[in-house]
């Protein structure tokens, strides 16, 4: 059970933009600002009884609630990936594709309509029927990324979004993906960055009596999924950290009216950003995701 407190979340937020005061990076203004909206988060009293206690909902469950509305408008996480791996797609001749963690088949449409011949792998029965519909041509299994159903060096790219951060491990996961790749074979990986994750970039839901939740997530240091993936033979061909779409980071952002209420848990944390915006633009102006491409060495 996680016990989720606006107070705690919005402190620490606090914390990290005093931080980033203390090595120089704001003024004495800036500091002296969050200091005194430190004391006013404190006093506030319609923070100190809302805090909620929430399941941790593993993968099938979790997916199994979100299915009817995933692919919906409005999955910020769609815009950040999906320029960066089209990118790296576009530049890959057609050829056998396995989509790990299918999903809903969203990579798994982007590389039959590129002319691959796309086998999908998904832990989630609901997600599966959603991928069979949307991409009648491809062929979709039930497993998992620690035992893919496809035989040794059966496709020519791998691609697996937003998958690896419900893993306690990348290592398995990646191995499997090495062993699947025909030699000189892709592999393409976007995942929740590291920090997003410290600062509760973690999908919530509900299960079948409300009661609210978080999909199992761990943060994966960038060094891990390195770690896994040299061993096994692949080799770096790019990295890329990608933000959260913003008008012109090159600009000082104007001044935000802070938000009068905490909002509902469904909108946590985002919502409690709006309370404290200049100390939330400072505490979160990290990387949303990071997005790795390597290819197997040839034999």
């Amino acid at each position: 059970m996680i016990y989720e407190h606006p107070l705690a979340y919005l402190l620490g937020l606090e914390g990290i933009a005093l931080l980033r005061g203390f090595v120089g990076e704001f003024d004495r203004e800036f500091t002296e600002s969050r200091i005194a909206e430190v004391r006013g988060l404190l006093q506030d009293e319609s923070l100190a009884g809302a805090a909620a206690d929430v399941r941790r909902v593993d993968a099938v469950e979790g997916y199994r609630a979100w299915a009817d509305t995933y692919d919906e408008p409005g999955n910020a996480a769609f815009e950040i990936d999906e320029p960066e791996v089209k990118r790296i797609v576009d530049a890959l001749p057609p050829g056998d594709a396995l989509d790990a963690a299918c999903g809903t088949g969203r990579y798994a449409q982007w590389l039959a309509e590129r002319g691959h011949r796309v086998i999908g792998v998904d832990s989630s029965p609901d997600m599966l029927e959603r991928a069979r519909a949307r991409v009648p041509s491809g062929e979709f299994l039930l497993g998992d990324l620690h035992r893919l159903p496809v035989a040794d060096s059966a496709v020519d790219l791998v691609a697996c979004g937003l998958a690896l951060t419900h893993l306690p491990a990348v290592r398995p996961a990646i191995a499997e993906f090495a062993r699947a790749l025909r030699p000189g074979g892709h592999l393409i990986i976007a995942d929740v960055h590291p920090e997003a994750v410290a600062r509760g970039s973690i999908p919530p839901v509900r299960d079948s009596d409300g009661r609210p939740g978080r999909l199992v997530s761990h943060r994966h240091l960038v060094g891990d999924y390195l770690r896994a993936a040299l061993p096994v033979g692949l080799q770096l061909r790019s990295c890329e950290e990608p933000r959260m779409p913003t008008a012109n980071r090159s600009e000082p952002a104007e001044p935000s009216t802070p938000a009068t209420t905490a909002g509902s848990w469904h909108t946590w944390p985002w919502s409690l950003t709006g309370l404290i915006p200049e100390a939330a633009r400072a505490a979160t102006d990290t990387p949303a995701m990071i997005i790795w491409h390597f290819q197997l060495a040839e034999s």
